[in-house]
């Protein structure tokens, strides 16, 4: 028998407080936002928010928030997608769904015609900072609230780690 692959799903009223229940560990809670909190800004941000629910089989184990060609700086001189918010439930952590909802987000990017994921973490030993630079996610010298910003080339038909 063959066990089901996670998968996303669109937040609807069937979900939501599936949704509503992902909860991280405690001494993460500093480093990224509640999901609460990602589908208030999800509903302010329409057409630009992608939110999703992150399932195993019938069991809701993360969250994730995407974003799709936002103006960067306002200006119009640069656009960038990626990843905006994972939040991957505390006991379900290490098990491969932060790296499902990456490479997740980047064939979303790649099918919309985009050729980087980018993604912001907290800085420091406590945040998520080995998780993003061991699936080859790379600094880029900016900084977006505090936070680091950090990129990886999708390279088009290139399979993502």
């Amino acid at each position: 028998m063959t066990t089901p692959a996670p998968r996303l799903e669109a937040i609807t009223p069937a979900n939501l407080d599936a949704a509503l229940g992902i909860r991280i560990r405690p001494d993460q809670e500093h480093a990224v936002e509640p999901v609460v909190r990602s589908l208030a800004e999800a509903y302010v941000h329409p057409g630009v928010a992608w939110p999703r629910l992150i399932v195993d089989g019938d069991r809701p184990v993360g969250f994730l928030m995407a974003f799709f060609d936002i103006d960067w700086h306002g200006d119009g001189t640069l656009v960038r997608s990626g990843l905006w918010r994972l939040n991957i439930a505390a006991g379900e952590q290490g098990k491969g769904y932060g790296r499902f909802a990456v490479e997740s987000v980047a064939a979303e990017i790649r099918r919309r015609g985009g050729t980087r994921l980018y993604v912001t973490w907290h800085p420091g030993p406590d945040g998520p900072e080995g998780f993003y630079l061991g699936l080859g996610v790379r600094p880029n010298g900016e900084t977006s609230g505090g936070q680091t910003v950090g990129v990886l080339d999708l390279p088009a038909g290139v399979p993502q780690p």
